[in-house]
């Protein structure tokens, strides 16, 4: 097992973060140091993940059982998607005609029925070591994305690896890789007048600031000035001029500026959060990024249903649904689309998922404590057996790996596991997930201590 050293500690107990230059957790003096010191980059793939935090129920879209028990079926039908066998939930009729172009996964489980425990195993692929049921738990190891920003190496145009699109998991952390690996927040990209908030010189926002450049000078000076001298800050002014040309970059601006899409496209993807979303995340990905995570919570600012957790109560099965699916349906099937149109099929990697499904037998509660209405319909956790969608990245499309019993309990054949999907996520992004990544002590952790990829998309 080979180890991948850091390339060299810089003394954070003394950083003075740099006011507006900071990029998501990472100063740029981080960045850049860091980016000296890799001087190279692995592959230009990406990995687009819409991430459905709260556990989508796999018998409301990708598995439905219409011939199971009323208490189980659910209240929605399926529809026969171009592809024999890969029926989808009656609401996803956009879906079901571009079904030859993504595969799905009806077989996914763990063992981690809480929130937080669940995402940071289908994340990180480390199971934790204590399950935490009241969801509070962070992670002890990073995730997929960080480690991408890690054995990656930062840019040279300095765009990150990394991005949060607009927001990313908050249960996991960088750890032992350190903040310059965190996501990048790139904000919500439907506000008028948007531009990332800590690029806003490069997106040419605010571009009177480009003036004070003496100022910009004097924090860097600053920052030199505090530290502990002991070389890792060689080539400082090197530094300091990359730190202006990486804010001062037109292709970073471009990036972000989504009026540059036909009003057609934006369109096409919906002018509402998952829509923009997606279509950010695309163009981020063109322009080089190894990994961004769609935040798939609330579709919009108005929205009554903030994660996919449909309990009977407040997130009820059939209305929450009815607002989410038609946004969904369409945002990932212009997202995969124009990948194909775009010939990014094979660069680029489209999985959506959460960290685990729902009940197979359906919750009713006539009522709930400090809500009106009702009666509720709805599941509740569900970690033995749920679906994914995952497109692109070169991989076989129009398969269906695995399958569930009857009720869509747990799997009868094929089953893939969370370190499974990553194995493939990984493999797409040229990543040896036998690396081994130091921790705080100096030991090598891997990437993945288990997980193959899916041979039936390979």
């Amino acid at each position: 097992m080979s180890s991948l050293l850091c390339p060299g500690p810089m003394p954070r107990r003394e950083f003075m973060r740099v006011g507006t230059l900071a990029l998501g957790g990472m100063t740029l003096s981080d960045l850049l140091a860091h980016q000296a010191a890799a001087g190279t980059q692995s592959s230009d793939t990406s990995v687009i993940l819409f991430w459905m935090w709260g556990g989508p129920s796999q018998l409301e879209t990708y598995d439905m059982k219409p011939n199971a028990p009323s208490e189980y079926r659910g209240p929605f039908n399926p529809i026969q998607s171009t592809i024999s066998g890969m029926d989808v939930v009656e609401h996803f009729p956009m879906q079901a005609k571009i079904a030859d172009k993504f595969s799905v996964i009806r077989t996914l489980h763990h063992e981690m029925s809480a929130h937080n425990d669940g995402s940071i195993e289908v994340l990180t692929g480390k199971t934790p070591d204590k399950p935490d049921p009241t969801s509070q738990a962070r992670s002890k190891h990073p995730d997929f994305g960080m480690v991408a920003s890690r054995v990656r190496g930062p840019r040279p145009d300095g765009l990150p690896q990394y991005f949060g699109v607009h927001r990313s998991p908050f249960m996991t952390k960088p750890t032992y890789l350190g903040l310059s690996h965190q996501a990048f927040h790139t904000g919500d990209p439907t506000k008028k007048n948007y531009a990332p908030q800590n690029l806003t010189l490069a997106a040419g926002v605010d571009g009177k600031r480009l003036d004070d450049r003496r100022s910009l000078v004097n924090q860097f000076d600053r920052f030199r000035r505090h530290l502990d001298l002991s070389g890792s800050m060689k080539g400082v002014d090197d530094f300091r001029v990359a730190a202006f040309d990486m804010l001062t970059s037109a292709r970073i601006g471009r990036a972000f500026d989504l009026g540059r899409e036909p009003d057609a496209v934006r369109d096409r993807y919906g002018r509402h959060r998952w829509g923009q979303n997606c279509l950010l995340a695309r163009r981020l990905a063109e322009s080089g990024a190894a990994v961004i995570n769609v935040d798939a919570t609330a579709p919009s600012d108005k929205s009554t249903n903030f994660s996919w957790d449909d309990h009977a109560g407040p997130f009820h099965l059939v209305h929450a649904n009815l607002e989410r699916f038609p946004l969904y349906d369409q945002a990932i099937t212009a997202l995969i689309e124009d990948i194909h149109q775009r010939g990014l099929d094979k660069k680029i990697m489209v999985v959506a998922c959460g960290e685990f499904g729902r009940t197979p037998r359906l919750t009713h509660r006539a009522t709930f404590p400090n809500k009106k209405g009702g009666p509720w319909l709805g599941r509740d956790h569900w970690p033995n057996a749920f679906s994914a969608l995952i497109a692109g990245g070169g991989l076989r499309m129009g398969e269906v790996v695995g399958q569930t019993n009857s009720r869509a309990e747990h799997p009868l054949n094929d089953p893939v596991t969370p370190q499974d999907l990553l194995a493939t996520i990984y493999r797409h992004l040229g990543i040896d997930p036998e690396i081994g990544l130091e921790d705080h002590s100096g030991r090598p952790i891997p990437i993945l201590s288990s997980g193959r990829p899916i041979p039936q998309l390979l």
